[in-house]
């Protein structure tokens, strides 16, 4: 293999106490909360919006921010959830995004805060001494430039800020298998009065069989999340597993997606003539990246683990708590994962686990978080905490004590969980004693 070497004189644009990577719902969180805390924050989001899987990707739902009695995501995902949804129940299972109402809210709550954002920039490299970041290395549209940050936060949902500066990692099951990607989309002409919804459940598939006895799909997957009900005729799709796709490899994405793109017209039909409600459906838009579920997950001084789930485990260090079941997509058709089941028997009302400090921080780095869909997990356990609501848990608990750390000029591991916990708990957290 042929290689160069390429080397470049750049502008170190900005000089701040924060700089955030990745402006998904953990990013945002992070940054705002950061911002609101007295820190001078930048954050980069590669797309030309914020939200990431909510709306590049079109993620029709969020799924739980309550445990059936309390609102676990508080603070900034209950900002979120109420300029979104108004004075609503909030023990709903999920709740269905729209889109162009998310996106207004948060480039609102990153504008209000203060927080200098840009989009359209991405993640090239860092400059790193002995687990130190001193430097991100990113690329606008044209120009690259760096950051000089006293703390760096990883929202990337795949900690490639981490990597680069050396984390050790984990990613996908024992084997490196990781579960599929979909592409999501948005549909019209829906007859809701007719139509079968049912939430927690996937009445979509019950036509599946006999669609794959006429050959219909040319894959047949046996998995159909099916589609959310929005306003007036609209529908939000979560349709078509995308298996074997590397979330970190641009080749296997475009693979992917461009395989993805060619199957909705498959599952058009399967809608159209198999479905009650959906005869005249017809689908407007995908999105405009794929929607992934899993990737790496960084090695962190602590790892959540399964029995933190069962446990309803209470951490000293504890920084939110969460009740999402363990939801893991099977890699492959015909593959039984290993915790299935687990989602179906779902948790218990008014229960819920804790989420450590610890699985913030990198083992290796010193002033690094991670945030949101590369925290420190096992598998199962990401198989939970990878959703939207969990994600606006470690971000602003991310932005909080990284601003802590600024303020009082001390290391990211220095930082009081005691104090820490207060101000999440000011902030509006679920932190009960």
């Amino acid at each position: 293999m042929e290689k160069i070497q390429y080397a470049k004189h750049v502008e170190v644009r900005y000089h701040v106490d924060i700089c955030v990577i990745g402006g998904g719902p953990a990013g945002v969180a992070a940054a705002v909360s950061a911002a609101r805390s007295g820190a001078k924050v930048c954050l980069f989001e590669k797309e030309q919006c914020f939200g990431g899987a909510a709306t590049a990707a079109k993620v029709p739902a969020f799924m739980r921010f309550s445990d059936g009695v309390n609102f676990l995501a508080g603070g900034i995902g209950r900002e979120v959830f109420e300029r979104l949804y108004g004075d609503i129940d909030y023990t709903t299972i999920e709740f269905s995004i729209p889109v162009e109402k998310l996106k207004e809210v948060y480039d609102d709550m990153v504008s209000e805060s203060g927080v200098d954002f840009l989009f359209e920039t991405t993640l090239l490299d860092v400059q790193e001494s002995e687990g130190n970041v001193e430097y991100a290395i990113l690329k606008g549209k044209e120009q690259i430039f760096a950051v000089s940050a006293k703390y760096y936060i990883d929202a990337t949902g795949d900690g490639f800020l981490a990597v680069a500066a050396g984390a050790d990692y984990e990613m996908g099951d024992a084997h490196g298998h990781m579960m599929p990607a979909t592409l999501c989309s948005i549909w019209g002409d829906i007859d809701w009065s007719r139509a079968v919804v049912e939430l927690g459940s996937d009445p979509d598939n019950r036509c599946l069989k006999k669609a794959f006895e006429d050959n219909v799909f040319t894959v047949k997957d046996p998995g159909l999340p099916g589609m959310w009900r929005f306003e007036r005729h609209y529908g939000g799709g979560n349709i078509g597993h995308v298996f074997g796709v590397n979330g970190t490899d641009e080749k296997s994405i475009t693979d992917g997606i461009v395989q993805a793109r060619k199957r909705m017209k498959e599952y058009e039909y399967y809608y159209t003539h198999y479905l009650e409600g959906y005869e005249n459906a017809r689908l407007l838009l995908t999105g405009d990246v794929l929607g992934i579920r899993e990737t790496r997950r960084i090695v962190c001084e602590y790892t959540a683990k399964i029995e933190d789930y069962h446990n309803h485990t209470v951490f000293e260090d504890e920084i939110g708590r969460y009740c999402y079941p363990i939801d893991v997509h099977s890699y492959a058709i015909g593959v039984k994962e290993e915790m299935e089941g687990i989602y179906q028997k779902g948790y218990e009302i008014g229960k819920s686990y804790g989420i450590s400090y610890r699985s913030l921080i990198p083992k290796k780095l010193k002033n690094v978080l991670v945030a949101g869909r590369c925290v420190g997990a096992e598998r199962a356990m990401m198989g939970s905490m990878r959703v939207m609501p969990c994600c606006f848990i470690t971000g602003m608990a991310a932005g909080t004590s990284a601003a802590m750390a600024s303020r009082e000029n001390v290391s990211l591991r220095q930082v009081n969980a005691k104090e820490l916990r207060k101000q999440l708990f000011a902030q509006g957290a679920f932190l009960p004693e």
